[in-house]
């Protein structure tokens, strides 16, 4: 191998593998407000599948892991998503399972980018990518929730809610009045489970919010600030 071919691999392992958490915040985003407005159907689950997944792969993209793994992951991720968006538009797949898919992908995207993220703020600080993928793993909890109750109200008897059975895009709707402690009041857990379910995302929405994404905020403003020339 000559020397131009050496440092060109290293250099290409650099750019392939740039810090991508505003790209994974901007899909996870077009993902809640498509399940929001998106009716019922076998369509509207594939998409918030591909959604998920999409997320997912630019994840694997970002992470820092060696190019001979990254590649083939990405491949492989890309390859299952496909076939699971295919299986669930044609109803051969089950809306509960759908929702624990949805669930399980975003679960896996901030396994895979917590790595990356911690690394990314212990060599550069709390910088724009770093916010936003903080911000990412913050809209994953809601989605997460959110696609928990899809499944609950599924595969259970009776209404997950006391005001009957609602759509998909009314759990996410719910899910994340509840991440945020909104609480509008219009659709309440039936279920003492439920109720629980309701206090831990509150609970780990409200801790989440003022131990990493406060943290990072304060410490982006004081660079900000500590960058200014003084006047």
């Amino acid at each position: 191998m000559s020397a131009d071919q050496s440092h060109a691999e290293p250099e290409f392992r650099s750019q392939a593998a740039k810090f991508r958490y505003g790209i994974v915040l901007l899909i996870l985003l077009a993902l809640v407000v498509f399940e929001i407005v998106a009716p019922d159907s076998n369509g509207e689950r594939a998409i918030t599948v591909g959604l998920a997944g999409a997320a997912l792969i630019v994840a694997v993209a970002t992470s820092r892991m060696p190019t001979r793994r990254r590649h083939p992951l990405e491949l492989a991720v890309s390859c299952l998503v496909a076939v699971l968006v295919v299986a669930i538009a044609t109803g051969l797949l089950s809306a509960a399972f759908a929702h624990a898919t949805v669930a399980l992908l975003a679960l896996l995207i901030p396994i895979t980018i917590v790595r990356g993220l911690l690394r990314l703020v212990g060599e550069r600080g709390a910088t724009l990518q770093a916010i936003a993928g903080a911000l990412a793993i913050y809209v994953l909890l809601g989605i997460i929730f959110a696609s928990v109750i899809g499944f609950i109200a599924e595969v259970q008897s009776q209404p997950y809610f006391a005001q009957g059975n609602v759509s998909n895009g009314d759990h996410f709707y719910y899910s994340f009045t509840v991440l945020t402690t909104t609480g509008f009041g219009d659709y309440t857990a039936a279920t003492p489970g439920g109720h629980a379910l309701a206090v831990l995302e509150m609970l780990i929405g409200q801790l989440y919010l003022v131990t990493v994404i406060g943290v990072l905020i304060g410490h982006y403003i004081s660079r900000r600030t500590e960058a200014e020339p003084s006047s």
